[in-house]
C-alpha cells in the first residue's frame, strides 16, 4: 500500500505542485532550526570545538525529531484506518517533492526573459537561486535558472523518491531535514563554516548516489527531451566533479551536456566573487528557451527515476514477502 501511495503522491505533485502556506512541514522544519541554532550558540561556546559540537546537536535534534514525528502521525492515522494511512502516505509524499514547484518557479523567469524584463527575470530568479542576482546579465539569469533546475532534480525530486522508495514517509522526511538543514546552516562563511559542518557532510553523504544516480538518468534521458545524450554522458564523464559540492555537479554536467551548453563559472554570493571551474562546452549561447528545454529534462527523469524505484521497491517487499 505504501507504493502506491508514494505513486499517488507523485501524481499529486505534478498536479498540484507544493502549496505555499505557512504551515507547510518545511517551513515548520525550517522554524525549528532557527530555534534550534538560537538556544544552541547561547549554550555552546563560540570556538571552532564549540560551534562544530552545536552543530552535530543540530542535526541529531531536526533529524530526530522530524523522523519520530513522521512516524507518530502516520501511527496515528493506522489507528483511524487504511484509507486515513493510506491519504496521510501519498500527501507525506507529495509534500517530499518539488518537482512541479521547481517547473512553475523556472518559469516564471522564462516568461519574464520572453518579456525582455531583465529586471523582473533577476528578481524571479532571485526566488530560486542563492547567489547575488541584482548584475546578472540576461544570459546569466538564464543560466542560473538551469542549473536550479539541473541541481534540484536530484536535491528536490529524485533524492526524496530515492529514499522514499526505501524507507516510506519516514525515511524520506529524515533526509528532508537534512536538506534543509543544509541549505540554511550549510554555507563555508564566517557564520556557518564550523556550525554547519556537520549538516553539510551529513547532506553530502545522504546525496552521494541519488546525485549519480540522477546523473545517469538525465543523460539516459535526453534523447526522450529531442536533446543529446551522448554529449550529456561526454560531460557528465568530464565535468561531473567541477564544483565545490561532490554531488552539485553531477546534474548540472548532465544538463550542460544535453543542452549543449557551458553552465556554473565564476558566481557573486552575498557581494563576495566566488570562484567556480565552469560545467559544459560553449557550443552556443544559453537561450530562454533552455529554461523550457531544462524543465523537460527534469520532469522526464523525474518520471523514469519514479518507475524504476517504486517498480525496485515492490520488487523487492514482493521477495522478503
Amino acid at each position: 500500500m505504501t507504493t502506491l501511495a508514494i505513486l499517488v503522491g507523485c501524481g499529486l505533485d505534478l498536479l498540484f505542485g507544493d502549496p505555499h502556506f505557512l504551515y507547510h512541514p518545511v517551513r515548520l522544519i525550517g522554524l525549528m532550526i532557527s530555534g534550534l541554532e538560537k538556544g544552541l550558540r547561547r549554550i555552546y561556546p563560540k570556538s571552532r570545538g564549540g560551534e562544530r559540537a552545536a552543530g552535530v546537536l543540530l542535526v541529531i535534534l531536526t533529524a530526530g525529531a522530524t523522523g519520530f514525528s513522521a512516524y507518530l502521525l502516520l501511527r496515528l492515522a493506522e489507528m483511524c484506518g487504511t484509507a486515513a494511512l493510506f491519504i496521510l502516505q501519498a500527501l507525506m509524499s507529495c509534500s517530499l517533492l518539488a518537482a512541479r514547484s521547481l517547473r512553475d518557479e523556472s518559469m516564471k523567469v522564462y516568461r519574464e526573459l520572453r518579456k525582455g524584463d531583465l529586471a523582473g527575470a533577476r528578481k524571479a530568479v532571485s526566488m530560486i537561486v542563492g547567489r547575488d542576482t541584482e548584475k546578472l546579465t540576461e544570459e546569466g539569469v538564464t543560466k542560473a535558472a538551469v542549473e536550479t533546475v539541473a541541481e534540484n532534480t536530484s536535491d528536490g525530486v529524485i533524492a526524496p523518491l530515492f529514499y522514499l522508495a526505501i524507507g516510506g514517509p519516514v525515511l524520506g522526511w529524515i533526509y528532508k531535514a537534512v536538506n534543509t538543514m543544509d541549505s540554511m546552516v550549510g554555507y563555508r562563511n564566517d557564520r556557518y563554516r564550523f556550525f554547519g559542518t556537520a549538516a553539510a557532510r551529513l547532506d553530502d553523504v545522504l546525496n552521494f548516489l541519488p546525485a549519480r544516480i540522477s546523473g545517469i538518468l538525465m543523460a539516459l534521458c535526453a534523447d526522450l527531451c529531442g536533446l543529446d545524450s551522448g554529449n550529456a554522458f561526454r560531460i557528465f564523464r568530464r565535468d561531473r566533479l567541477n564544483h565545490a559540492s561532490p554531488n552539485s555537479a553531477q546534474t548540472e554536467a548532465a544538463m550542460a551536456g544535453a543542452l549543449g551548453v557551458q553552465l556554473a563559472g565564476d558566481a557573486y554570493y552575498f557581494g563576495n566573487l566566488v570562484k567556480k571551474k565552469t560545467i559544459g562546452d560553449p557550443d552556443r549561447h544559453v537561450e530562454a528557451e533552455d529554461i523550457r528545454r531544462a524543465d523537460r529534462l527534469m520532469l522526464v527523469t523525474s518520471a523514469v527515476s519514479a518507475g524504476i524505484f517504486l517498480l525496485a521497491r515492490s520488487f523487492v517487499l514482493n521477495r522478503i514477502l
